[in-house]
């Protein structure tokens, strides 16, 4: 007997990236969800149940990628890393078992004793003079690792420091720059070996103090401070990382057949990693309602062979970073408009709309812990009270307070696939019942 498809509706998680945000004066008291024009979402809400989510808990604040990484049903998994995602979403095809970090070109300045670090290098302008800079720092081997770069972007590449045992090391980039200068990696005292991680971060160490002295020297950096352009000094490194070769895809992880509708190097890098059928589009910032509707075609064409589909776009996450509250609350609208297809897609599908973390438009934050809206609406999900789009009204929804890890095992549960405890149907404890399970032979 075949099961009967539809009594299994498939799985679409759409992130709006940063989505979460603080109420601010400029929009009355409320935050921009709240503030928001969204018919769309609001429909969403009154048809489904809502919450928030908190990823990791009251005012911990997350990256997008240690977020998804949960989101993704991996929480118990050790992080890969963001510059081994980076690289894979860049089409290099970094080594595992290797040490990676993200490398930085920066201008700084030298206050106090300390180096701070100063403007990045720009698409387009500084493309040549970038890989000129670079070059000077490729191939050298310090202490017996050799270090190598791939590229990434403009003044961005991986390093890959081939030979090195761990990459237990802590970043030297300050990312924060405002408060911290450039800082020396240190060895983790989670490392499992803490001999092998500090001998890993003096090499580091000494490999970046040399590459400093030839940025300062090279001809490119010399001619760049007589035509008063921004002097590239100085190379940073940040997230650390370490491909496991072992590491489960997402169908072994989940139990589904996972898609993702991508539209940077991070998420074509989870694609990648993960095993996703992949399709990306580039993203449109100047029309995020027909950039989102778009997304959610090439979504609904990947649900012919996926259980699960992943659909990211950063237009609200920018809009955040813009400090300009009615800007995101714009940004919210527009994108409302182009989640129209969802609400015909719920009919046959469990649909989620969320964000991965709280981008605040006000304030000094990057990014913070505040809560995200969550919505989620399908066959067979029970509506809640709640009729209004936003934090304040959601936090009195069906689900409450969710964390990252929680979303998976939610949505699976709706599409009737929760994963049976003290039932073992493969070699992983996964998150939804396999779709897929390694059958005995008929004889």
């Amino acid at each position: 007997m075949t099961a009967d498809r539809s009594d299994y509706p498939p799985i679409v998680l759409v992130i709006l990236d940063g989505l979460g945000d603080r109420a601010s004066d400029a929009l009355e008291g409320q935050t921009p969800s709240e503030a928001a024009h969204t018919p769309v979402l609001d429909a969403l809400t009154e048809r489904g149940e809502n919450g928030v989510l908190v990823p990791f808990g009251p005012g911990r604040a997350t990256s997008s990628e240690v977020s998804h990484w949960s989101l993704f049903g991996f929480g118990p998994v050790a992080f890969t890393g963001r510059a081994a995602l980076e690289a894979l979403g860049a089409g290099q095809d970094p080594p595992a078992a290797t040490p990676l970090f993200h490398l930085a070109l920066r201008a700084c300045e030298v206050r106090d004793g300390k180096l701070w670090l100063g403007a990045r290098a720009h698409r387009g302008d500084d493309d040549a003079d970038a890989a000129a800079l670079f070059g000077s720092l490729d191939g050298r081997t310090v202490d017996g690792i050799a270090y190598r770069l791939l590229p990434l972007r403009t003044g961005e590449c991986v390093l890959v420091a081939e030979g090195a045992p761990t990459h237990a090391v802590s970043d030297s980039d300050a990312l924060f720059d405002t408060l911290h200068p450039w800082m020396r990696p240190q060895p983790l005292p989670e490392a499992p070996d803490p001999a092998q991680a500090a001998r890993v971060a003096a090499s580091l160490e000494r490999w970046l103090l040399e590459s400093r002295q030839r940025l300062v020297a090279h001809p490119v950096n010399q001619r760049r401070r007589r035509e008063g352009r921004t002097v590239l000094d100085v190379a940073v490194t940040k997230w650390a990382s370490w491909i496991d070769p072992a590491m489960p895809d997402f169908e072994a992880r989940t139990g589904l057949r996972g898609g993702a509708v991508t539209d940077t190097a991070l998420y074509r890098g989870f694609a990648r990693l993960l095993g996703l059928q992949m399709t990306d589009r580039a993203y449109d910032a100047a029309d995020p309602g027909g950039d989102m509707r778009a997304r959610l075609a090439l979504a609904g064409a990947l649900l012919d062979s996926c259980e699960f589909v992943h659909v990211h776009i950063k237009a609200t996450d920018e809009a955040g970073h813009s400090k300009n509250p009615a800007h995101k609350r714009d940004v919210i609208e527009a994108v409302d408009a182009g989640l129209a297809p969802l609400l015909t897609l719920c009919e046959r599908a469990v649909v989620a709309v969320t964000g991965d973390h709280a981008t605040p438009s006000v304030g000094p934050l990057l990014h913070s812990g505040d809560p995200t809206p969550f919505v989620i609406a399908g066959p067979g999900v029970r509506p809640d009270a709640v009729s209004a789009f936003g934090e304040q009204w959601m936090l009195g929804g069906a689900l409450g307070r969710l964390a990252a890890g929680d979303v998976l095992p939610l949505l699976t549960g709706h599409a009737n696939r929760p994963f049976f405890l003290g039932h073992r149907p493969g070699p992983y404890a996964s998150v939804a019942l396999p779709g897929r399970p390694d059958a005995m032979p008929p004889s």
